[in-house]
């Protein structure tokens, strides 16, 4: 199965953290899984980083790193990713989600016919099959 991980999938893998469930461990680790990483992950973690560096001490540079130390392979933003996200539907009565980290990276799973694995609960409001929610 080829896995998209969102970026708090990315860096709680990386850092080893416990908040990264059973489940999604297993998935990671599984030699039957193709894992990938969006390079919007890097990019978010980046403006973090730069916006408040003295209490996001975790880089850009840092995530890909160890993405790619893990054995996990980089995903580009492309442009058919973009387009994607017109397909991208929630119900009007669902929470607001104003994040456009989490529509690219969820775009580019469905254009690729990847799994999403995320742990954020907004995202099934969008009702995608692929999505993994840990």
């Amino acid at each position: 199965m080829r896995v998209l991980i969102d970026t708090h999938i990315a860096i709680w893998s990386v850092l080893d953290d416990p908040k990264l469930s059973k489940t999604a461990r297993d998935i990671l680790l599984s030699s039957e899984n193709e894992i990938y990483y969006s390079s919007a992950s890097i990019w978010e973690i980046t403006i973090k980083h730069m916006a408040h560096p003295e209490t996001f001490l975790y880089s850009g540079y840092h995530l890909a790193k160890g993405c790619d130390e893990n054995g996990f392979i980089t995903l580009p933003v492309l442009n058919h990713h973009s387009f994607a996200l017109e397909t991208l539907k929630r119900p009007e009565n669902a929470p607001r989600h104003n994040d456009p980290f989490d529509r690219i990276m969820l775009a580019q799973a469905k254009a690729e016919g990847m799994k999403f694995l995320t742990h954020d609960s907004l995202i099934p409001y969008y009702n995608e099959p692929f999505v993994i929610l840990v």
